[in-house]
């Protein structure tokens, strides 16, 4: 199954027990058996079906948009932010993630809060690693799935520190229509 370019699918955050705790209509940009690309567009309403999530209250997304890209089996999605009024590529957001699971109009994901950083022009830089083992401990992730977590992030890290990056950095360039 995949979907055509302009196309509106939702992406789905579920916790553990599989209820979803964060929904939001995104475009599609460009699906194969290889990647999935879409677009979550500035002022894209967020939905909290459990009425809570780290970003409840918020009501939208906000900025310019983001463009998530997605390998098949992969445990992080890479995201490509942008900024100022001239929209100039700000860096890539590796969002570390269950591996997404499509539905008939959606794909699902559990996020691992692992996050890695890298600013246009600058060294990559982890973020909310010291939030795993806080996670452990409120009951959302369980030991194996924190060592899962921190060995994938350090499987990417060490594949950045030696120059491996699998997307291609044309998708900065990318525009909405």
């Amino acid at each position: 199954m995949s979907w055509s370019p302009g196309e509106t699918v939702v992406r789905r955050e579920v916790l553990n027990d599989g209820r979803c705790w964060l929904e939001t209509d995104v475009t599609v940009v460009h699906d194969d058996t290889e990647l999935l690309v879409t677009y979550l567009a500035g002022g894209t309403p967020l939905r909290y079906p459990l009425g809570f999530h780290p970003w409840h209250p918020k009501a939208a997304w906000e900025g310019h948009g983001v463009l998530m890209l997605h390998r098949p089996d992969d445990w992080y999605s890479v995201w490509a932010f942008w900024q100022g009024e001239a929209r100039e590529f700000a860096g890539w957001y590796l969002n570390f993630q269950e591996p997404f699971r499509r539905g008939k109009q959606s794909y699902e994901t559990q996020d691992l809060e692992l996050d890695i950083w890298i600013p246009r022009d600058e060294p990559w830089q982890w973020k909310d690693r010291q939030l795993i083992e806080e996670r452990v401990r409120e009951g959302r992730f369980t030991a194996e799935q924190a060592r899962t977590i921190r060995a994938e992030g350090d499987r990417v890290a060490a594949d950045l520190d030696a120059g491996r990056w699998w997307w291609d950095p044309g998708w900065a360039g990318w525009r909405p229509r």
